[in-house]
């Protein structure tokens, strides 16, 4: 299977800038390799799976002797906005890890604001907020991320649907959902 080489930003129609945080990302990735990491969407998503979002994971995975950088040198925070760059590859299924950390609260959400809002991914972090409280209204960091963001407009192409983010409740008989729940 061939690659896509195009990058969110080109679907999304938006420009991208000089990220501090991805010249810092280059760094910590030459500092703690990970076997089979091609790019650094590869590598944010074995971090993401050592931090335990499992959801969403590469074939091949990571070897079992990866030592993912402490959250000291890189923060649950900006993992998930480096996951959420519109630089990054095209690839929405890697967005289901950003929101499984964000679902888990694995994430403070004031300092994910400002970062997400330093860095200039707060398009897709709304985006992801927006489809996670169609499933659940009442989670407290989504909910701040989809106020606080508010303004911000819908983006010109879907970047990923909210089945994508949660897992069906089966009934009594297991066949049909009854309700949803975010993947955490």
């Amino acid at each position: 299977m061939t690659p896509n080489c195009s990058t969110l930003a080109q679907r999304l129609g938006v420009t991208v800038h000089v990220s501090p945080l991805r010249v810092r990302l280059a760094n910590i990735m030459r500092e703690f390799p990970s076997s089979g990491a091609q790019c650094l969407e590869d590598w944010l998503l074995d971090v993401a799976n050592a931090r335990g979002a499992w959801f969403v994971t590469r074939w091949p995975s990571a070897s079992p002797d990866f030592a993912p950088p402490v959250p000291a040198t890189l923060t649950n925070e900006e993992l998930v906005v480096a996951i959420c760059q519109p630089h990054n590859l095209d690839r929405p299924q890697m967005l289901r890890a950003a929101a499984q950390l964000v679902s888990r609260q694995a994430v403070n959400g004031d300092v994910l604001l400002a970062t997400s809002r330093r860095e200039r991914s707060d398009l897709v972090l709304v985006e992801l907020a927006r489809q996670a409280v169609h499933v659940s209204p009442e989670h407290l960091v989504w909910c701040k991320i989809c106020h606080a963001l508010s303004g911000l407009p819908t983006p010109r192409s879907p970047i990923i649907h909210w089945t994508r983010l949660a897992v069906p409740i089966p009934d009594e008989r297991g066949c049909n959902a009854i309700s949803w729940k975010l993947v955490a």
